[in-house]
């Protein structure tokens, strides 16, 4: 839900040792609780079907569930009655759903007095009514009124909440997101953010009244509702960056650091709690961390700072289950352990800021550490603009594992198991470089223009990759524009090493009503594929057949799976570079109509200029190379370039923009190599850009966004490379439109714009690393800036050892956001024009 993030009464003031522990040892509960708990991280979206069943299930069923929705968190009705309307929208009986009265304050969208039901909460028909449910839900928003809606001024439980605890044990399923999943643990958070909690607990020194006045908020916390017994519960751990406030919390609850495990759960995921089997089942969209305290110690290391070392970092997702009293972990048999038999081997930059592939914890762990040969350490930090921080330390140790999946078609699903995480004090200094970068290389690609075409009638769909087979917004797109369900479509699958790519979209086509037989698998590579018993490597001279062009010919639409880039290309041009007669009859079928879609690499073919290679940091840092090193060069280093097949006409096109942070070598591109008066273009995974070359206008579709970089008033020192003033940035979400030609946004109309009417008004510190809440680039810039009334400008960081560069965000003349909740109550934002510096620094750390 979008609410204020104000600070919340300190409950329980943090003594000066943290030996000492915070809440008194809650009475072990030791009746046999029939019930389960439903405990949701917060952004529920309404299409995650798996929560809403789950919960509907152990309700006793569609047909029989009787739910009272408690809005008490909330300062309107609105999500309580959204969520009723999602309940009968998965089969829930309208008249056996209720929205309890019970609150401690007034609703600012009802004509009646709400505050008045602080006194109903010891109304035996309240408790009569609540007796007669299956099922309880608690919204989101401010937990502690949740807890003073319930609570006696003595702290004993309303009527109301020993009804709810009656139905509880009896069987009924308790559940809530956010606010209503705080409640949910006897130690329950009600404020902080991890810089905040690490400097309020681990820095003495710190001045207690001058807290407030800081970017960071201190760790608050008081007593929860207590319905989960076995540690404390945290809620949007990934979006808000929370892991280090559940430590320190976990840390000085004695009783929690030694029997139980703390959880965090993500926003649209669930930790459903079964207490017959004794045992938490992970469902949702994204994952639920695990932090093992039992052999956690404070360690001083400076002078009045001290720091946390050997806490455990487990990570689990959708289908995986923890015993919380054996303190172990179960996962689906089709989950391949990665120890031993990793996938990746590159070098990982520490996680510093928005540049940092993977940026978030779950996907760096994966990604950069547990499933990556070449590591065996990572790091990541958080600091306040003043540089007092810390420096968390992530380590495999020898009970550290990774599993993996693929999940939603071909999206990489990871569990990561016993990850070592040790948080040191740290002090940092960033000054400005000037000195001449020697290590910098000039592009010498050159690319010559492919030919412009005034009347191509097809379309493109360009997918940013990893695309869900239930993104059926743009599965539907693409069909639609080949033609609808009698679309005849070729996949090209030269990028894979596999057919698994291309089967499973030939499969998701049939899914979503194409005819099996109007779909075929064209014999396009220039290289073999695992697991057949041909050498497709033969398929090379394909290019040439004129049997092939003319079946090309005949296709509504042609799809290019992911993989690797330089293998389309090198499969459709010959070797001198010209076209072959296949790439001439793909060009014929898209100037005549055809849409021509791809993903991943298959997204990167598509304008003249392709981004084949490096990252963020090594396209700033060192430029771009003329060498290209498969993997390696796909997850860091320079940058490396290659002529595209030049569909796309108005500009460049990267992919994989959120997730592997790509901002900075699409910046360094677009301005050795690009036009300036046209914008490129940074698409996220799950989400498409939709071209339409009649209307020279784009669309968004899918599940993310698509950033532009427009370097038409940049300013550039030529002696010193990668230093930037006025680039422009926006990120655009699905409903939104570009013209291609005159580069005008056109917003959804359903957003309503944040100008003058920001809803945060918060001092806000730099973006670090991994413990930064809003880690995405366009959730950074939503929340922190566009929607923040204090903010003028924001900061980040992206640096190795000591050479790195300072990016500032401000808001210029021409800046807004927009914003609208989307897909339940999940916060969706546009953010135009917004002015980013780059400038290069000097990193000292201590």
């Amino acid at each position: 839900m979008k609410k204020k993030l104000v600070s919340c009464l300190i409950s329980f003031t943090l003594l000066s040792s943290l030996s000492t522990p915070l809440l008194a040892k809650a009475q072990e509960n030791t009746e046999d609780i029939k019930g389960s708990l439903v405990i949701a991280g917060g952004g529920i979206g309404t299409s995650n079907h798996e929560i809403y069943e789950k919960f509907l299930s152990l309700a006793g069923g569609k047909e029989k569930a009787k739910v009272g929705i408690i809005p008490a968190a909330s300062t309107t009705l609105q999500s309580s009655k959204k969520f009723k309307e999602d309940l009968v929208k998965y089969g829930a009986n309208s008249d056996s759903i209720k929205i309890l009265p019970v609150s401690n304050h007034d609703f600012s969208d009802t004509q009646k007095d709400e505050s008045t039901w602080k006194n109903q909460v010891n109304d035996k028909k309240l408790s009569r009514t609540i007796k007669g449910l299956t099922a309880v839900w608690f919204v989101g928003g401010d937990q502690t009124k949740i807890v003073d809606s319930l609570r006696q001024n003595n702290e004993s439980d309303s009527e109301a909440l020993k009804a709810i605890w009656d139905i509880y044990r009896k069987g009924a399923v308790i559940g809530g997101t956010s606010a209503g999943a705080a409640i949910m643990s006897d130690v329950m958070i009600t404020g902080g953010d991890s810089l905040g909690a690490l400097k309020d607990s681990l820095d003495k020194h710190v001045s207690k009244n001058k807290r407030s006045q800081k970017e960071y908020e201190p760790l608050s916390i008081q007593k929860g509702l207590g319905f989960f017994k076995h540690g404390i519960i945290d809620q949007h751990m990934d979006e808000r960056a929370r892991l280090g406030r559940l430590a320190v919390a976990a840390y000085i609850s004695e009783r929690d650091k030694e029997k139980n495990f703390a959880y965090g759960v993500d926003e649209d995921t669930a930790m459903v709690v079964n207490n017959k089997d004794q045992k938490i089942e992970v469902v949702g969209r994204s994952g639920v961390a695990v932090l093992g305290m039992s052999k956690a110690k404070l360690v001083s290391k400076q002078k009045a700072r001290s720091g946390l070392e050997n806490m455990k970092v487990s990570y689990l997702s959708s289908g995986d289950k923890i015993n919380y009293h054996l303190k172990s972990f179960e996962f689906p048999k089709e989950k391949v352990e990665t120890k031993g038999f990793e996938y990746y081997s590159f070098n990982a930059l520490s996680a510093t800021g928005v540049f940092t592939p993977y940026g978030r914890l779950k996907a760096y762990l994966s990604y950069s550490l547990v499933d990556n040969e070449s590591m065996k350490s990572a790091k990541s930090y958080v600091y306040d603009s003043k540089g007092s921080g810390y420096e968390i330390a992530f380590q495999k140790d020898n009970d550290t594992n990774g599993y993996w999946r693929y999940t939603d078609g071909q999206k990489d699903d990871y569990s990561i198991v016993n990850v070592r995480m040790d948080i040191t004090p740290k002090t940092f200094k960033f000054q400005s470089d000037r000195k001449t970068s020697l290590t910098y290389k000039k592009p010498t690609f050159s690319s010559s223009e492919s030919p412009a075409y005034d009347s191509i009638k097809g379309n493109l769909l360009i997918a940013g990759g990893a695309l869900g087979s239930s993104n059926s917004s743009v599965y539907n797109k693409f069909i639609n524009l080949a033609g609808g369900k009698q679309a005849k479509i070729g996949i090209v699958p030269a990028a894979s090493t596999k057919f698994d790519s291309s089967n499973q979209f030939k499969s998701d086509l049939i899914k979503y009503g194409v005819k099996a037989e109007n779909i075929e698998i064209l014999p396009i590579s220039n290289h073999d594929f695992k697991g057949t018993s041909e050498n497709e490597s033969t398929w090379k001279t394909n290019m040439n057949s004129d049997k092939l062009a003319q079946k090309v010919k005949g296709l509504t639409g042609i799809w290019f799976v992911g993989g690797d880039q330089t293998l389309i290309t090198g499969s459709l041009r010959n070797e001198n570079g010209s076209d072959s007669k296949v790439l001439q009859a793909i060009w014929h079928t898209y100037k005549n109509g055809a849409v021509l879609g791809g993903t991943s690499a298959g997204a990167a073919i598509m304008s003249n200029t392709m981004l084949a290679g490096g990252d963020s940091y090594g396209a700033l840092s060192y430029g771009f190379t003329n060498t290209y090193n498969d993997m390696t060069q796909q997850e860091g280093g320079p940058a490396y370039l290659e002529k595209g097949l030049g569909f796309f006409q108005y500009g460049l096109v990267d992919q994989h923009f959120d997730n592997k942070a790509r901002l900075g070598r699409l910046i360094a591109t677009a301005y050795e190599k690009g036009n300036k008066n046209q914008l490129s273009y940074g698409i996220d995974e799950d989400t498409a850009m939709v071209v339409n070359n009649k209307a020279k206008q784009i669309e968004v579709v899918g599940r993310g966004g698509i950033t532009l970089v427009d370097l038409a008033k940049v300013q550039a020192n030529d002696k010193f490379p990668s230093d930037y003033k006025n680039i422009l940035i926006s990120c655009i979400t699905p409903g939104d439109k570009v013209n291609l030609t005159t580069k005008e946004i056109v917003i959804n109309p359903a957003k309503t714009s944040t100008r003058k009417n920001e809803y945060y008004s918060e001092k806000v510190g730099p973006n670090t690393g991994l413990f930064s809440p809003h880690g995405v680039l366009s959730k950074f810039l939503a929340y922190d800036l566009v929607d923040n009334a204090q903010s003028k400008e924001i900061k980040s960081y992206a640096f190795n050892q000591n050479k790195g560069f300072e990016l500032t965000f401000r808001k210029s003349a021409e800046s807004n956001g927009y914003w609208a909740y989307t897909d339940g109550q999940k916060d969706n934002y546009s953010i135009v024009k917004v002015a980013l510096d780059i400038k290069p620094i000097k990193v000292a750390i201590k």
